[in-house]
C-alpha cells in the first residue's frame, strides 16, 4: 500500500512539472511545425530536456516520439541531461591546442572527476569543449560561464575551479 502511495505522489508531482510544458506548447498553438521553438522555451524551463518533457511533447503536438528525440539530440543547442551550475568551455582550437589546452582539459577532468560532456557530481560543473572561442592570442582559453580566461596552466584552472565552487 505504501509503495503504491508513493507512485501516486511521484506522478503528481509529475503532473505538475508537466503542466509547464503544456503552457508552452499551448503559446504555440499546438502547431508541430515549431517543434524546435517550442523544445527551446522547454530547455529554458526545465535547464535541459527531460523524457517525460519529450514524450508529452510528442504526445500534445502528434509528432513521433521519435523525431522529437531525433531533433533533440540531433542539434548541439539541446541537452537530455541536467547542466552544472557552472558551464566549462575549453578551448580545443590550433591556437589553443599547440600552447597546452589538452593539458588543461585533463587536469579539469581529473579535478572534477567527470569526462567532457559529464557533469560533477555535486551539480556545480558541466564541462564541453569548443573549436574556438575566439581569443585565439590569449591561448590556451577557459569560459567559465560568461567568463573568459586566457594564458591558463593548470594550476590556474584548479584555483579556478575552487573559486566557482565556491561562489
Amino acid at each position: 500500500m505504501k509503495a503504491q502511495h508513493q507512485d501516486i505522489c511521484f506522478e503528481s508531482v509529475e503532473s505538475a512539472e508537466l503542466e509547464k510544458i503544456d503552457t508552452i506548447i499551448s503559446r504555440y498553438g499546438f502547431d508541430k511545425s515549431l517543434l524546435i521553438a517550442i523544445m527551446q522555451d522547454a530547455q529554458a524551463e526545465y535547464g535541459y530536456l527531460p523524457k517525460p518533457v519529450l514524450r508529452r511533447i510528442s504526445e500534445r503536438l502528434h509528432v513521433p516520439y521519435v523525431q522529437v528525440l531525433g531533433a533533440a539530440t540531433f542539434f548541439k543547442a539541446f541537452r537530455l541531461t541536467p547542466r552544472g551550475k557552472n558551464l566549462i568551455h575549453v578551448c580545443l582550437g590550433t591556437a589553443c591546442h599547440v600552447r597546452g589546452a589538452p593539458r588543461i582539459l585533463e587536469e579539469i577532468k581529473r579535478e572534477l572527476s567527470i569526462e567532457t560532456g559529464g557533469t560533477s557530481r555535486d551539480g556545480l560543473f558541466t564541462l564541453e569543449t569548443v573549436n574556438c572561442l575566439g581569443c585565439c592570442a590569449l591561448g590556451p582559453v577557459v569560459q567559465i560561464n560568461n567568463d573568459f580566461f586566457g594564458r591558463m596552466n593548470a594550476s590556474d584552472i584548479i584555483r579556478l575551479i575552487r573559486k566557482y565552487a565556491n561562489k
